[in-house]
């Protein structure tokens, strides 16, 4: 049997996806691999399909129990026989589970970075026949990466420790050049096969909306009500917003749960189950949430508040739309989440970290917070902005995120840019954005009084502005180079280089929205009531630019009777997902139903056509699908199913 074959019996696959035969091919060859994949993109078959071929075992170290067990119950529903070690294990599960390893049983062994040190793991892993050691999230091995864990750099150790060395391989989907050379060094890759397919994930629609308080509670509201069939994430920087946000959508009648550190075991697995077997709508969770979970028809993620680095963000956001299906990813953006933003990294711990390492680290973090507040603020493409911070160049703007579909007023604010100078001239640069502020707009602070701002000629001087307007004003001039803005806990604006604003031929732009769809969402809701954000929204965005972020669904190539039969095939997985006690994705995703609308598959060999039902799931539930679709398509003679669009 080759990969091919791999593929198509036991996974339901006719092919490969870009960039995985490659890191296969390289594995099967006995070379060291290197894999750097956006999410969704299959990284899990990269190393899967090679575990089958290769003669001995395969050791996935994880950081994420959830993601083993999602992987696990994966892999032995195809026919896989695979096995976890993790603490959610007890002593004699876990040397059962190591005995049938030994003995043949596993192909595939996760195991936590945790594990390698412990005397019964070590014991086993100089005896069994290891042929690959994969090492997934292997950014997390790199002091430059997001998600530094200490407890990866033991990987090495165990590697070296076994008697004869085992192709390894690497796989992450956020790696930035710095973070993909330590992976390759710390890990002592030996000539390794480096595939990159670009972080490109085109079936997803970034869009940053600028709102504060209440508004993002009322957009929240009207999004979901207009999404009212969609699964989605909501992420929030602390549990506080995430148990207000909660209780506000709760009281709305929406469907909801919650998910943070702050609940107990029992209640966050309930709470997770809940969202991944399609019980609940809507999760709103912090960061904790979400690592390892493969939930393929999550339709959108929206950040209540901006995330602490671009890694996080763009790890975050590719929880939507897995499955291929175009799906939105909505940042809500305010100017205090750069300061929660900033008390959250003072309180970082640094446990396992040098103390001269801290430093430098803390810098990276400030930077990429730097960087994730200039994405919320660009008027540029948004999708351009994350490929360019990943090393990917773009030729032209990418026409599908939300700055790409606006429309932008341009407003000459050159006159005020030199205000703004002169401002910082007489504040010595002491001072931070707040106290710039209120000097040029002229309030009426004791703050203000105390530093003598009062007494300033720039006091007061742009009252006729927003201060929305002077904020875009400032970033404008901190980016290009006019203003600078220190780091650290404490951060101050200074005069950078102003010698152009000498020529009388330079200006100072800003480019300011004319119209957002949050903003006609949140005027409709306004002026119908608290209950607006649940009842019709539709006419707030027809004819808006919110009409050009219809997205293409999933299910748009089918017809009416099509979407019927799709209903009906959901309601199928419903029922055995229950059966079986397992998500309903892992039974089959919605793309595998919608390709079973599309080919009406009505006995065993046209059900082996489907894409994504292979040999083991066609015995477990091929009968009961094409029992279903045969029903049907007697129910509808000469049914037309599906239209080219």
């Amino acid at each position: 049997m080759d990969a091919s074959q791999v593929l198509k019996q036991y996974f339901g696959y006719d092919s490969f996806r870009k960039g995985q035969s490659d890191i296969i091919e390289a594995i099967l060859q006995g070379h060291d691999a290197l894999a750097i994949m956006p999410t969704g993109a299959g990284k899990s078959v990269c190393y899967q399909v090679p575990a089958l071929l290769l003669p001995g075992i395969t050791i996935v170290i994880s950081p994420l129990i959830s993601l083993m067990q999602d992987q696990v119950k994966s892999l032995n529903e195809a026919g896989i026989n695979a096995a976890y070690i993790n603490s959610t294990l007890s002593e004699s599960q876990m040397y059962k589970a190591l005995d049938y390893a030994a003995n043949g049983k596993y192909k595939i062994i996760y195991v936590a970075p945790e594990r390698l040190e412990t005397m019964s793991f070590i014991t086993f892993a100089k005896k069994a026949d290891i042929s690959m050691v994969t090492i997934d999230e292997a950014h997390c091995i790199s002091q430059w990466g997001q998600d530094f864990r200490p407890s990866y750099l033991k990987i090495v150790d165990f590697i070296d420790s076994l008697s004869e060395r085992p192709v390894v391989s690497a796989f992450t989907a956020t790696a930035t050049s710095e973070v993909k050379t330590d992976i390759e060094c710390i890990l002592k890759l030996k000539a390794p096969r480096v595939v990159v397919t670009g972080f490109d994930r085109k079936n997803l629609y970034y869009s940053v909306e600028h709102l504060s308080g209440k508004k993002k509670d009322a957009y929240i509201a009207g999004y979901i009500k207009e999404h009212m069939d969609e699964s989605g994430i909501i992420y929030c920087a602390t549990r506080k917003n995430v148990d207000k946000l909660y209780d506000e959508l709760g009281s709305l009648g929406i469907s909801v749960t919650k998910y943070h550190a702050g609940l107990d075991n029992e209640t966050r697995k309930q709470n997770q189950d809940d969202f991944i077997y399609d019980r609940v709508q809507v999760v709103i969770a912090t960061n904790a949430f979400g690592m390892g979970i493969d939930k393929s028809n999550v339709r959108y993620v929206i950040h209540y508040n901006m995330p602490q680095s671009m890694e996080n963000y763009y790890q975050e956001a590719g929880r939507a739309g897995r499955d291929g299906g175009e799906s939105q990813c909505i940042m809500l953006f305010s100017a205090q989440d750069v300061i929660i933003d900033k008390f959250l990294l003072d309180s970082k711990e640094f446990e396992g970290v040098e103390d001269e390492d801290r430093s430098i680290i803390k810098e990276r973090d400030l930077h990429r917070l730097h960087t994730m507040e200039m994405y919320c603020k660009t008027t540029e493409c948004l999708r351009n902005y994350i490929l360019s911070y990943f090393g990917e160049k773009t030729e032209e703007p990418c026409g599908n995120c939300g700055n790409c579909n606006n429309e932008y007023e341009q407003i000459d604010m050159t006159a005020d840019a030199k205000w703004v100078i002169n401002c910082l001239a007489e504040t010595h640069g002491r001072f931070g954005l707040s106290i710039v502020l209120g000097t040029l707009l002229g309030a009426k602070r004791a703050r203000l009084k105390e530093v003598g701002a009062l007494s300033y000629k720039s006091y007061g001087k742009l009252s006729d502005r927003k201060e929305a307007e002077l904020r875009l004003l400032i970033d404008q001039m901190i980016n290009a180079g006019y203003v600078i803005q220190t780091d650290g806990e404490y951060s101050v604006l200074r005069m950078g280089d102003i010698s152009p604003l000498r020529d009388e031929n330079t200006h100072v732009y800003i480019k300011k929205a004319k119209k957002t769809y949050a903003g006609e969402l949140l005027n409709m809701a306004g002026q119908t009531g608290r209950k607006a954000a649940l009842g019709n929204t539709s006419d707030a965005t027809e004819g808006s630019n919110a009409a050009s972020r219809t997205r293409k669904k999933s299910t748009d190539s089918l017809t009416a009777a099509g979407y019927e039969l799709f209903e009906r095939l959901r309601a199928l997985r419903l029922v055995i997902a229950r059966e079986e006690g397992m998500p309903p994705y892992i039974i089959f995703n919605d793309k595998t139903l919608i390709d079973m609308c599309e080919k009406l598959p009505v006995d065993a060999d046209t059900m082996l056509s489907v894409s994504g039902v292979g040999q083991n799931k066609l015995m477990k539930y091929g009968s009961r699908f094409t029992e279903e679709i045969n029903k049907f398509v007697s129910e509808h003679p000469g049914v037309v199913t599906t239209l080219d669009i």
